[in-house]
C-alpha cells in the first residue's frame, strides 16, 4: 500500500511539476527568439536605410565597408542586393524565400523557435527602399548560439528545480505515507505476533497517524483483550476442574479396589472394567491438565544437555522390550559446545515412542535420531493416512482403525502445543516402506 500511494503521489507531482515548467520553458524560448529577431531587424533596418542612400547616390564603397565591419564584429553575414538581383554589398546570407518575400514589401515577422538543439541559424531579411518603391533587399544569416546558450541555462535551471521539486515531493509522500500506515503496520505486527502465539501482544499508541486508524488500534487492542480474557478463563476452567477431579477420581478408585473382596465370581468382570473406566479417566485428566498448563505458558522447564536426553531415552528399553519392540537411538551428542535442548524436546520423544508402543506389532523397531538440528522418532508400525496427518495433531483426535487402543486422544496435541511453546516445528510425515515419523526441528535448525 505504501508504494502505491508513493506512485500515486510522485505521479501527480511530476504532472503538477511538468504542467508549470514545459510552458515556462516554451515562454522563455519564445521571448528569447523575439528578443533576437528584434535586435537582428533593428540592425537589418539600419543597412536597409544605409543601402537605400547608397543606392540612390550610386556609391556603395561606404556601404561595403560597414557591412564588412559589422561581420567582423557580431560574426553574422549580410548581403545586399537590388531589385534585380545583383549583389551590393557583403555576401553568403543569401536566402531565396526570405528575399522574395522582402521584395515583395514585407518584412520578416518571425523566426523559428529557439531551442537548446536548434537551429542553428535564421535568416531577416529586410526591404531596401522608401514609401512603396522598393530598390533592394538586405538579407541576414543570424547565429543562434548565443540565445541557444541562454534557452539552455534557463531550461537547465528549469529541469534542475523540476527535479528538487519532485524529490521533495517524493521524500514529503514517504513521510506522509509512513504517517498514514503506521497504525496499519502497527496492527500487522500485533496480529502476526498474536497468530504466533504472544497472545499479550498489543498495538501501541504513539499517537501518530490518521484518526480514524488510531480508534482502529484501539479497538483492536479492546477486542484483543476480551479475546485473551476468554482464553484464560478457558483455560483456568479446564485447569482447575481437571485438577478438582483428581480428587474424586482417587477416592474413586480406591473405594472400587475396597470393594473387591466383597465381590462375587459372577461380578468380577464388570468390576474390572469399572476400575479400567476409571483409570482411562484419571489418564484424561492428567493429559487435560498438562494441556492446560502448557498452553498457559507455565510448563517451562529449563533446557536438556544432549546426554541427558540419552539417559532419559534409556528407560524406555525396558517398556519396549516387554512389548517385544526394538529401540534404536542415534544421537548426535559427542560435541560438548552444542547448545543444549528444549527440555520440550524430550517431552515430545516420550509422547511419541508412548503413541509407538501403543501401535506398533510385536517385532516392530523404533528409531530416535538427533541429527542436524532435528530429532526424528520413527517406527514402521501401521502409521497414518496423507491426509490423516494434520487431524492427528488435533484433540481428541483418534484413528479410525485403532479405537480399541487405550488413550486420550491428547498426546500429539500436547506435543503440538509443546514444540509451539519452545519455537519448534512439530510435524508427521510417512515412513519407509511404512510407518510413522514423528520430526522436530530445533530452532537451531
Amino acid at each position: 500500500m505504501q508504494l502505491r500511494i508513493l506512485t500515486v503521489y510522485t505521479v501527480l507531482i511530476a504532472c503538477l511539476v511538468t504542467a508549470l515548467a514545459v510552458p515556462f520553458s516554451l515562454a522563455y524560448s519564445s521571448h528569447r527568439t523575439g528578443k533576437l529577431l528584434l535586435e537582428r531587424r533593428a540592425d537589418a533596418t539600419r543597412f536597409s536605410e544605409l543601402a537605400d542612400q547608397a543606392i540612390r547616390d550610386g556609391d556603395t564603397s561606404g556601404l561595403v565597408q560597414e557591412v564588412s565591419r559589422y561581420e567582423e564584429l557580431y560574426g553574422t553575414k549580410v548581403e545586399i542586393r537590388d531589385r534585380d538581383g545583383r549583389r551590393v554589398a557583403g555576401g553568403g546570407a543569401w536566402s531565396k524565400e526570405p528575399a522574395e518575400r522582402a521584395l515583395s514589401g514585407r518584412t520578416t515577422d518571425g523566426l523559428p523557435l529557439v531551442t537548446p538543439f536548434g537551429p542553428a541559424s535564421a535568416v531577416v531579411a529586410e526591404p531596401v527602399g522608401r514609401d512603396a518603391q522598393v530598390s533592394g533587399v538586405v538579407v541576414m544569416k543570424v547565429s543562434t548560439a548565443a540565445a541557444r546558450r541562454d534557452v539552455a541555462l534557463v531550461w537547465a535551471a528549469v529541469a534542475g528545480g523540476s527535479l528538487v521539486a519532485v524529490l521533495c515531493a517524493l521524500i514529503a509522500a514517504r513521510r506522509l505515507a509512513r504517517w498514514i500506515l503506521r497504525p496499519v503496520t502497527e496492527l500487522d505486527l500485533t496480529t502476526r505476533a498474536i497468530a504466533e502465539g504472544r497472545m499479550d501482544a498489543r498495538v501501541r499508541d504513539g499517537g501518530r497517524g490518521p484518526a480514524e486508524l488510531r480508534l482502529l488500534e484501539r479497538r483492536f487492542n479492546a477486542m484483543a483483550d476480551a479475546v485473551s480474557a476468554a482464553l484464560e478463563r478457558q483455560r483456568a476452567f479446564v485447569a482447575d476442574a481437571s485438577h478438582e477431579l483428581r480428587t474424586p477420581l482417587t477416592v474413586l478408585s480406591l473405594r472400587l479396589e475396597n470393594l473387591e473382596p466383597h465381590l462375587t465370581e459372577d461380578g468380577t468382570g464388570e468390576f474390572a472394567e469399572a476400575l479400567a473406566e476409571v483409570d482411562r479417566l484419571g489418564r484424561l485428566m492428567e493429559d487435560l491438565l498438562t494441556l492446560a498448563r502448557v498452553e498457559a505458558g507455565t510448563a517451562a522447564p529449563e533446557p536438556i544437555a544432549r546426554a541427558a536426553l540419552r539417559g532419559r531415552l534409556a528407560i524406555w528399553h525396558d517398556v519396549y522390550a516387554a512389548r517385544e519392540l526394538a529401540l534404536t537411538v542415534e544421537l548426535d551428542d559427542t560435541d560438548s559446545s552444542a547448545a543444549p535442548l528444549p527440555a520440550a524436546a524430550a517431552r515430545i520423544a516420550d509422547i511419541a515412542l508412548d503413541n509407538a508402543a501403543k501401535f506398533v506389532p510385536p517385532g516392530g523397531t523404533v528409531t530416535v535420531r538427533l541429527e542436524q538440528g532435528v530429532l526424528r522418532i520413527a517406527d514402521d508400525g501401521p502409521g497414518l493416512e496423507p491426509d490423516q496427518f494434520e487431524a492427528a495433531l488435533g484433540r481428541f483426535w483418534r484413528s479410525p482403525g485403532h479405537g480399541n487402543v487405550p488413550g486420550s486422544g491428547l498426546g500429539l496435541a500436547i506435543a503440538s502445543e509443546l514444540a509451539r511453546a519452545a519455537d519448534c516445528e512439530l510435524s508427521l510425515r510417512p515412513a519407509t516402506p511404512h510407518g510413522l515419523v514423528v520430526e522436530v526441528r530445533l530452532p537451531e535448525a
